[in-house]
């Protein structure tokens, strides 16, 4: 689609969010949004007919990309079909995405409870595994993002969780393995990972390991930079649980339906979760839908015992038949697999070439369409390109670098000293190869903040 510009009618749009839209995560009178005239696979573009190659994917949800035919078709069927209906009842695009939720899920997590996103499919999670347990606590690890209701942002370890801990979640942070910012003083994968399993469990002995329900992890870390975890650190989390009967969380939120090159991100590590979360990807954000996937030892808690919470809209038949639609688009298209080859053949090389030449790229990591550079003044003392949780003028290289992005036609998703490059899993070569040329050109702003 070629936009066409309009800018009385953008006038009229922003007018009206700055005078009644309340944004999430925002000084309201500080903000500039952006407004939107429409969106079509891997682009967008404003009312000045201005397009932006989309490498946030939204919130890194757009995984088939926007307004994909076969999806839009779906949810206009369901709708002429049944708008909605309660979820006590039995619904066919209910019982088919969890069919095919289901069949993608590793081990035996064949249960799925719907939520209206990834937040609350956290809250739901970890009520179940406290209940399964009876135990009150649940550990979690800082840098990690699990989302901004009150359970979920306290189990959160990044600074937005701040604000509202009380300290009366029930909830522990620990440190997860990061190699290149070491909390472990490791030189080696190895040692951060042997080392990282070993403060975990003394974190556990010292905490009681009969007043701990769950420990939950996203499998790699999103919002706070894709820090894949070593070899063996997930499997060690697996043992630790099962050692002490923890309820082992995997959030896949962000990184599940095709992001990482695999259904999900555990099947890169052979680990099998007793619950996994899910949202965003599960239908591209096109009507919003999260869930909790079970294992068989956990629903067999509540085969005969009410299970005590819900939601009105869960498994929403719009939702569901969108879900129902992104998941045999990606199996048909092979969406997947192409997100695992430019990965590997594209993303991968072409990021490494970048940070050869530009000094403010500290280190390159990712999988699948789920990458990260993080951003130093100082590659020899890796010191971050701007202070931790800077605001204001501390923060002025990533603005640049991120004002830069957009002034060429990239939309970036950059968090502290990060950007991300996670656009849809559908993007062609020619688009990606785009992206990058932006991307190479944005950071030599960023390099002149190095020294």
């Amino acid at each position: 689609m070629t936009p066409q510009p309009s800018p009385q009618a953008g006038a009229a749009v922003k007018a009206a969010d700055r005078a009644h839209v309340f944004h999430s995560w925002s000084a309201q009178e500080l903000i500039d949004p952006l407004a939107v005239a429409g969106a079509e696979g891997s682009y967008f573009w404003d009312y000045e007919g201005k397009r932006y190659l989309d490498f946030s994917s939204g919130l890194v949800y757009t995984n088939i990309g926007y307004q994909h035919p076969k999806v839009v078709a779906a949810i206009q069927e369901q709708a002429a079909r049944m708008t909605t209906f309660a979820p006590a009842f039995a619904v066919e695009a209910r019982s088919e995405a969890a069919r095919l939720i289901a069949e993608r899920t590793p081990g035996d997590l064949d249960k799925i409870f719907f939520t209206n996103g990834g937040a609350d499919a956290v809250e739901h999670a970890l009520r179940m595994a406290r209940l399964h347990t009876g135990r009150p606590k649940v550990l979690s690890a800082y840098r990690s993002y699990h989302g901004g209701t009150q359970q979920a942002v306290n189990v959160t370890g990044d600074p937005r969780r701040w604000a509202s801990d009380s300290g009366t979640a029930g909830v522990v942070h620990f440190w997860a393995p990061f190699p290149y910012r070491s909390r472990f003083y490791a030189e080696t994968e190895e040692q951060e990972c042997a080392r990282a399993l070993e403060h975990l469990e003394t974190t556990i002995a010292f905490e009681g390991p009969g007043t701990i329900a769950a420990i939950i992890l996203e499998t790699i870390p999103g919002t706070a930079g894709i820090m894949m975890p070593p070899a063996g650190y997930l499997a060690g989390v697996r043992e630790i649980c099962d050692k002490y009967g923890i309820v082992f969380v995997l959030d896949e939120v962000m990184a599940g339906f095709g992001r990482t090159g695999t259904w999900f991100a555990a099947d890169l590590y052979d680990v099998v979760p007793d619950l996994m979360t899910f949202a965003k990807g599960v239908n591209s954000g096109y009507v919003p839908l999260g869930g909790v996937a079970i294992s068989a030892e956990i629903a067999a808690t509540f085969a005969e015992r009410p299970y005590p919470g819900g939601l009105t809209y869960s498994g929403h038949p719009l939702a569901c038949a969108a879900a129902v639609a992104t998941i045999n688009v990606m199996a048909e298209e092979g969406v997947v697999e192409h997100a695992a080859r430019l990965g590997s053949e594209v993303v991968e090389p072409a990021l490494r070439e970048l940070a050869e030449r530009h000094p403010s790229v500290g280190e390159v990591r990712g999988t699948g369409m789920f990458w990260a550079l993080e951003l130093v003044k100082d590659r020899e003392t890796r010191e971050p390109l701007v202070p931790y949780n800077a605001t204001g003028q501390a923060a002025a290289p990533m603005s640049a670098f991120a004002a830069s992005a957009k002034a060429h036609g990239l939309w970036p998703f950059v968090n502290m000293n990060r950007t991300h490059v996670v656009p849809p899993c559908n993007i062609t070569e020619a688009e990606l190869k785009e992206g990058l040329a932006a991307l190479d050109t944005a950071l030599s702003v960023a390099d002149e903040y190095t020294r």
